[in-house]
């Protein structure tokens, strides 16, 4: 596809839906977005203060490039992100040295007890983790009713398969899929779903994370390479593809698990064919 020729911006979509950030502008939730792009670069380069803090360099100068705009426009759009939303913490170096600057978990950035909420990453030894990565506290999460808590998933680059020290592989699978399926959206516009959406992410993890060299898929072992690679194209419409397929299926499923790995493995290449069908049935006249 041309698409591919080109490198993307994410925003998260709680910046753009969300009551908590309507005091900000488009352009500090599109910088907003940058920094976060840059704080991969930051966990592969080891960037972390004594407190295991990611932190980010971004020069003044390469913000008014990037962004298009003077030097007033810049500092003000981090004002903003850094006053209005709590989104980033600067912390000064010096003179003639740019700022450090603290990313913070869009899902919350301040709970109860006055915590900012930084990107840490836990080390691992054979003990008990050192640091552990923030969690979202319940009161303050998008869904009130939430039970279960939710990390922090600001990096967007942090792909399984990274060389980032301190994070298994469980861990990592967990934190790209939470943030690519858009997980904690669709639990708050689907909240009677949230054991399915849960038991969905609990299952995409387990099998990513797996060490066995194949995964059975509609009675056929395919190799846990396939697998993996077909999962990680998944987005939020494929899962919301998915409750519908669970809805509207009538049959008893003996042995769900295994139903619902099927039907996520098949659904990037399903999706279209069957919306296109519900279209043809409910409206014979048109054409998808």
């Amino acid at each position: 596809m041309e698409a591919e020729q080109y490198s993307f911006i994410r925003v998260p979509k709680i910046l753009l839906q969300h009551e908590t950030y309507q005091r900000i502008s488009s352009e500090a939730k599109l910088l907003y977005s940058l920094l976060l792009d840059r704080v991969g670069i930051s966990l592969r380069s080891g960037w972390k203060d004594k407190q295991d803090r990611v932190y980010i360099i971004y020069p003044i100068a390469e913000i008014m490039e990037e962004m298009n705009c003077g030097k007033n426009k810049a500092v003000q759009l981090l004002d903003e992100l850094e006053q209005k939303a709590g989104l980033i913490e600067r912390k000064r170096q010096g003179l003639g040295k740019p700022n450090l600057i603290y990313v913070k978990s869009f899902y919350r950035t301040v709970d109860n007890s006055g915590e900012r909420h930084f990107l840490k990453f836990e080390n691992k030894t054979s003990g008990s983790p050192k640091t552990k990565p923030p969690e979202v506290s319940e009161s303050n999460s998008i869904n009130n009713d939430s039970k279960k808590t939710y990390k922090n998933h600001t990096d967007l680059s942090f792909l399984p398969g990274s060389e980032a020290k301190g994070i298994d592989d469980y861990e990592r699978y967990e934190d790209y899929f939470m943030t690519e399926l858009e997980i904690p959206i669709l639990i708050q516009n689907y909240p009677t779903e949230r054991e399915t959406l849960e038991g969905i992410l609990d299952l995409l993890v387990e099998t990513c994370s797996s060490k066995r060299k194949s995964v059975r898929i509609a009675g056929d072992d395919k190799p846990l390479e396939v697998v993996k690679s077909r999962l990680m194209k998944l987005n939020s419409m494929h899962i919301q593809f998915v409750l519908d397929c669970l809805k509207e299926n009538t049959t008893y499923v003996r042995d769900m698990k295994q139903y619902l790995l099927t039907t996520l493995f098949n659904a990037p290449v399903t999706i279209d064919s069957y919306y296109r069908a519900r279209v043809n049935h409910d409206f014979p006249g048109i054409h998808a």
